[in-house]
């Protein structure tokens, strides 16, 4: 648990750091949201703040007065224990609240945090719901970053977020197959005082037959050789459900790829640039990484493999699809109240991506951390490790 002096500064900063995401913005680009699973920045920065003044203001700080009784159905996501809320797909239908009064609020709700963080004592009970909204506000800060991404990058224009943004990852060495013997591991995160979702809990032995695993993420060129060899093709290379949704989604190269001139180019926050063949491939699917692991006669890791090989290949550049599906670990106890709902009800239909990207909040991912997603999704920086 870390303290609340540390509280402060790590609350304070983060604040600070989303703002800083969304300076490239124009006010337009705050309202769009092109697809239902991207947000607008706006409510981003409408969301995290709420959760403060829901989770930690609104019934712990004394004559604490909201901001705007109406917020709370703007604002809230998923929470359907804490109250009615905006359906997802109507975010971008909020011209109001303005970007400045969301901006007001942020003001407002960061205030009042700080004083309530510097004259009030507080529970290891509330000191932990802190902490999981700090690291709750560090997760939206690589969402907003990907979904401003998304909007920028389904504008027919293309216009750059940030001319200074780099993507690329280069891992300039042999690949090699790291060889790890069979034996029983240790999986999951330890109660070591540092933070940890509660979906790392429940630390359990498993058992691993001998692996391989690559110490380099698949490139653009192997990529693009597996597209040229007539992957999107070949249906043997496919799951049912992949297939049907390459061929219904007229998938037929990775997300933001573009042929121009014979050539592959690709759409980064930093503008539109030939793609460069070294590169780590990003914004793949789980789909297209099972694909391309079954092209090549290997697999994807399990997340357990994943955990057990990580510290002997770098990692936390690309977001990497694991062959596991998202389930809770032996003993795994979701919290009291509202804040249960923050993981165990999505542990169905997705898959397990382990290690971190280039938009991760640093000091936020670690070797135990399971984000997840739905297997068609790929406007995360994702990646592919392959195993045999």
């Amino acid at each position: 648990m870390i303290t609340t002096t540390t509280h402060l500064e790590l609350f304070s900063a983060t604040r600070k750091k989303t703002e800083e995401f969304c300076m490239p913005l124009a006010t337009e680009d705050y309202v769009v949201q092109p697809v239902e699973f991207v947000s607008p920045p706006k409510w981003h920065l409408g969301h995290t703040t709420w959760f403060f003044e829901e989770f930690v203001l609104k019934n712990n700080k004394p004559n604490y007065s909201l901001f705007d009784e109406q917020f709370a159905y703007v604002f809230n996501s998923y929470y359907e224990s804490v109250g009615e809320k905006v359906i997802r797909t109507n975010r971008g239908n909020l011209s109001r609240p303005t970007v400045e009064k969301i901006y007001a609020y942020r003001e407002y709700v960061t205030r009042e945090m700080v004083d309530f963080l510097k004259n009030n004592t507080i529970s290891d009970e509330l000191n932990a719901v802190i902490e999981i909204g700090i690291h709750h506000e560090k997760q939206h800060q690589e969402l907003l970053l990907t979904d401003i991404k998304y909007i920028l990058g389904n504008n027919p224009l293309l216009p750059a977020y940030h001319e200074n943004f780099q993507e690329d990852l280069i891992e300039d060495i042999p690949q090699k197959w790291i060889h790890t013997e069979e034996g029983v591991y240790e999986i999951g995160a330890e109660k070591d005082g540092e933070f940890h979702y509660d979906n790392e809990f429940g630390q359990h032995k498993v058992y691993a037959n001998e692996f391989f695993i690559s110490n380099k993420l698949v490139t653009n060129q192997e990529y693009i050789d597996f597209m040229e060899a007539g992957g999107y093709e070949n249906v043997l290379l496919w799951h049912a459900e992949a297939w049907d949704w390459i061929n219904t989604e007229k998938i037929k190269a990775p997300q933001y790829w573009y042929k121009l001139n014979n050539e592959w180019h690709s759409y980064k926050l930093n503008g539109f640039e030939k793609i460069n063949p070294n590169a780590a491939l990003t914004h793949i699917s789980y789909y297209e990484a099972f694909a391309f692991a079954q092209w090549k006669n290997l697999r994807l890791p399990t997340e357990f493999e994943w955990e057990i090989a990580q510290e002997k290949f770098n990692w936390g550049k690309r977001w990497e699809w694991t062959e596991s599906a998202y389930l809770p670990y032996p003993n795994y106890k979701k919290a009291e109240g509202a804040l249960g709902e923050y993981n165990g009800k999505f542990m169905v239909n997705q898959k397990v991506l382990r290690g971190g990207s280039i938009a991760t909040a640093n000091h936020h991912t670690k070797p135990t951390y399971r984000n997840f997603f739905h297997p068609n999704l790929r406007w995360q920086f994702n990646g592919i490790r392959l195993a045999k």
